[in-house]
């Protein structure tokens, strides 16, 4: 997820989600056969929980979650793939980390640079700008007309969570990356469904940035989030308000 995802962030993901769901379930499989190294009972492997939890929020269909759960555990030929974390800048200084999940490192180690070379960025040397992020858990619950917003604050924050932000059209959710699971649970036994649920990379402090770097910075995300090694984009940036994405 780009950034600091609040909810306008937020629909505009799900909205080039869902007009390239097949990729978005294929970066999802291959998340969810790493975690079912661990095991393939998610009771017993928390990664593997809450990468599940992460597919079913993106609507991910439970025969294809249980085939690549198999395809990790080793009950299904798979192929097997390695983490590699991508570091650097892009336009105004704006500071990237990229995710990757690849069976070639030289490939996709060529893609990210020509990415970042070709609009306006550099890659960087690693643990080059992963410091000024965090990593947390994050749910995104979309308000509805009956929502009890007193219900949810108080559900996340007695399961632990750090803070509870209620927006106009959505609420997030932040905790640490050890509560997480705990307070996804305790809200989805409460009833609530997620609009996103995931551990992300939140930024310490943002770059804020005019409207043309924005289109920039959202071109490099674009090209970044394209390719089929790619599984999760963050940056620091901090777009003006009349930015469409």
């Amino acid at each position: 997820m780009s950034g600091h995802s609040k909810w306008h962030n937020i629909q505009a993901k799900k909205g080039k989600a869902d007009a390239k769901r097949g990729k978005i379930f294929t970066k999802l499989g291959k998340e969810i056969m790493v975690a079912a190294k661990g095991g393939s009972n998610p009771d017993t492997n928390a990664k593997l929980r809450d990468v599940i939890a992460k597919a079913k929020a993106a609507n991910m269909p439970a025969d294809t979650i249980s085939r690549a759960v198999k395809k990790g555990a080793g009950e299904l030929e798979g192929v097997n793939y390695e983490e590699i974390v991508y570091e650097g800048y892009g336009p105004n200084g704006v500071a990237f980390v990229v995710n990757v999940l690849t069976d070639n490192k030289n490939r996709s180690a060529s893609n990210v640079r020509v990415a970042f070379d070709r609009n306006g960025g550099n890659l960087g040397a690693s643990g080059c700008v992963a410091w000024m992020f965090a990593k947390k858990g994050q749910i995104i619950i979309e308000r509805t007309a009956d929502m009890d917003e007193d219900e949810i604050m108080m559900t996340a924050l007695e399961a632990g969570a750090e803070d509870v932000d209620a927006q106009e059209e959505a609420f997030e959710i932040i905790t640490a990356m050890e509560d997480f699971s705990t307070v996804r649970e305790a809200l989805e036994a409460a009833g609530f469904e997620f609009a996103s649920a995931e551990i992300t990379m939140i930024p310490d402090n943002y770059v804020e940035v005019d409207l043309a770097t924005a289109e920039t910075v959202q071109r490099l995300v674009d090209r970044l989030e394209d390719d089929d090694d790619v599984q999760d984009v963050y940056h620091n940036a901090e777009f003006p308000e009349e930015f469409e994405g």
